[in-house]
C-alpha cells in the first residue's frame, strides 16, 4: 500500500513543480522588463489552466509574469545598435537621460518612462563594451 501512495504524491509533486514553472518568464526571457503592451494569450492560457488544475500555483505563475512583464507581447522592433547608444553618453561615461530617451524615441518611435520605478537597470563593464566595438568614455 506504501508503492501507490507514493507513486500518486510524486506526481502530485511533479504537476505541481510543472505548474509552477510554467509561465511565460521560463518560456520568454527576453521580455522580462516590459512594463506594458498587449497580453499573450497562449502564456495567459498556460497560466489559466494552473489556475485550474491547482489554484495557488496558477496564481503564482500569474503574478511572476505580470511582475516580470513576460506575459506581454513585444511590440516590434524593440533594440537599437550599441553604436546608436554612444551619443547618449557623456564626457564623464555617465549615461544623460534626456539623451538616450531622444534617442529611443527616435529608432524606436516610443515614449519609454526611463524614471519608471519598476525599470530594471543592468550596469556593464569595460569589457563588455568591447565584445560590441566600442570604447568606454571615462
Amino acid at each position: 500500500m506504501r508503492t501507490p501512495q507514493r507513486i500518486v504524491s510524486g506526481l502530485l509533486a511533479a504537476t505541481l513543480l510543472v505548474q509552477l514553472s510554467g509561465c511565460g518568464t521560463l518560456f520568454y526571457p527576453e521580455r522580462r522588463g516590459q512594463l506594458k503592451g498587449q497580453i499573450d494569450p497562449a502564456i495567459a492560457a498556460m497560466d489559466a489552466i494552473g489556475i485550474l488544475f491547482f489554484v495557488i500555483p496558477g496564481l503564482i505563475a500569474f503574478a511572476v509574469d505580470f511582475g516580470t512583464g513576460a506575459i506581454y507581447l513585444p511590440e516590434g522592433r524593440y533594440s537599437v545598435a550599441p553604436e546608436r547608444l554612444q551619443d547618449a553618453l557623456g564626457s564623464d561615461g555617465r549615461v544623460d537621460h534626456a539623451r538616450l530617451r531622444a534617442i529611443l524615441q527616435q529608432e524606436l518611435a516610443r515614449d519609454l518612462p526611463l524614471d519608471d520605478p519598476r525599470l530594471i537597470h543592468h550596469s556593464g563593464n569595460a569589457t563588455q563594451l568591447a565584445a560590441f566595438g566600442l570604447r568606454p568614455a571615462a
